[in-house]
């Protein structure tokens, strides 16, 4: 979506010229011939809708500085431009002490805006991620540092804000890649926990023998290799938040004690003589369904009603699709700032594509999908070519001219195969060096070559394979295919 642009100039002719000339670029543009019309423009409901401001320092009844120093109060986000006349580089320097981003001396040179707003839009992306980076490591991070005005998105966020101001333990459901840790730093930075410490425990990347030392700490000597005494993650949070995500890969034997800590307030560390107390706010988060854990005998039932107190869904992007077209530039912002690329916009149509997919992988998969597009795509603006993993059209056409090159390379003279071997080999079974394949790389390309033929669809895909929907699931996680799922 093009950027909105409000230029404060008393000079008709002035606008005009900047008018167009910022169109041609590619923004937005609105106009307040005087400073009474910049502010009603910049008060009320109004006033969010700019991206930056160019702003005259000389505007007749109401001074530039007057209405800078309007914006810097009520909008201290939104990025201003100061221009001014060569006799007036003293009011330039006090505005940009008074908050002004750059100025630039009238009159106008097109190139040297357009470098000045560029400029503008990432200094003022990266404070805005700086700040909210340090709110997310404080512990402060809040609900207005989601993205997401989707229905389902709104549902989830009242829930959490009515959790967020009491102790209760709060459960996150929902699939991998939504952002549910995300979510737990916003109900922490939301609670009267703010600020304290936010512990991060992901139960299924533990070593089993490890995770009652991980989790409530050990004394020294307590058992083989134990050289010094372990404090443990519970009493690392004390004060604060513990978040343990995947909760449902905790040992049988370690939900009993997790248990405890709930029941009592109390940790018994291993090889202590004594627990102590701790003053822990839990919330836990999984990707599976913890009931049907309970009825196979996967999960003590009664940690279950423990823990499932307060139940919260964090909707899938597939069902919040609408939140796709503010999460595209959020990331390409962050991505092309973090990895030093220069800014791009996204085209309609490659816009549409991404809205388009299910997005098995969520938040991260779309992520993961822009981060490759921004080093794929060659202009400023990415196009729909640029995703080739999700569009069907482009992978296949790539496939088959990959297929089409190894047929004639292989049926040159002296290539050791002929065509009908090649018919019946429709996926290599060599690698570049001549030599067999390994069974998992063969096992790898057939899934792929099955995703891409059935566009996905993993019921079918299952059933052509003769394998079981969970098994493939977890091959296709297991062989990186899960972002080439269109």
């Amino acid at each position: 979506m093009a950027k909105l642009i409000l230029i404060v100039e008393d000079e008709k002719n002035q606008r005009r010229v900047l008018e167009l000339a910022l169109k041609k670029t590619g923004f937005n543009v609105e106009q307040a011939a005087s400073g009474h019309e910049a502010l009603d423009l910049l008060s009320g409901d109004t006033a969010g809708r700019f991206d930056l401001v160019l702003l005259d320092m000389v505007i007749g009844d109401i001074s530039g500085m007057d209405v800078l120093d309007h914006i810097r109060e009520t909008l201290p986000n939104l990025p201003v431009i100061v221009l001014t006349g060569y006799s007036s580089i003293d009011n330039a320097v006090d505005a940009m002490r008074g908050g002004a981003i750059d100025f630039i001396s009238k009159p106008v040179e097109v190139g040297r805006l357009k470098v000045s707003i560029e400029n503008a839009f990432r200094i003022n992306k990266l404070s805005g991620e700086i700040s909210r980076l340090s709110r997310k490591w404080a512990g402060q991070m809040g609900f207005d540092d989601l993205i997401g005005s989707s229905e389902a998105m709104k549902k989830a966020v009242h829930m959490a804000k009515k959790g967020a101001g009491s102790n209760i333990p709060i459960l996150l459901e929902g699939e991998s890649g939504v952002g549910k840790e995300v979510f737990a730093r916003a109900i922490q930075g939301e609670s009267d926990r703010s600020g304290k410490a936010f512990v991060v425990v992901n139960c299924g990347a533990i070593p089993r023998n490890l995770v009652e030392s991980i989790l409530f700490g050990h004394e020294k000597g307590s058992f083989t290799g134990a050289m010094e005494k372990h404090m443990g993650k519970f009493a690392e949070a004390d004060g604060g938040t513990l978040f343990l995500d995947e909760i449902g890969e905790l040992p049988l034997e370690m939900q009993v004690k997790l248990l405890r800590v709930l029941q009592e307030g109390e940790v018994d560390p291993v090889g202590s003589r004594k627990p102590f107390k701790v003053d822990v706010r839990l919330i836990s988060a999984t990707n599976r369904h913890l009931k049907d854990m309970v009825k196979t005998g996967e999960f003590r039932e009664d940690l279950f009603y423990r823990l499932n107190i307060f139940p919260i869904h964090l909707p899938p992007l597939r069902q919040r699709k609408g939140d796709i077209e503010r999460l595209v530039p959020h990331f390409i912002e962050n991505i092309s700032i973090s990895e030093g690329y220069p800014n791009k916009e996204i085209s309609p149509d490659a816009l549409e594509l991404l809205k388009s997919c299910d997005w098995p992988g969520n938040v991260r998969q779309l992520e993961n999908a822009l981060f490759r597009a921004i080093i794929l795509s060659e202009g400023s603006i990415i196009v729909r070519d640029d995703f080739p993993q999700i569009n069907p059209d482009i992978y296949r056409r790539s496939v088959s001219q990959k297929l089409l090159r190894r047929k004639e390379d292989r049926e040159k003279p002296g290539s050791g195969q002929n065509k009908s071997t090649m018919d019946k080999n429709i996926l290599p079974s060599l690698d570049e060096n001549g030599d067999v394949l390994t069974i998992a790389h063969m096992e790898r390309n057939m899934i792929g070559f099955a995703l891409n033929k059935y566009d996905g669809r993993m019921s079918e895909i299952a059933r052509r394979l003769g394998i079981g929907r969970s098994t493939l699931y977890r091959k296709v996680a297991e062989f990186g295919l899960d972002e080439d799922t269109p």
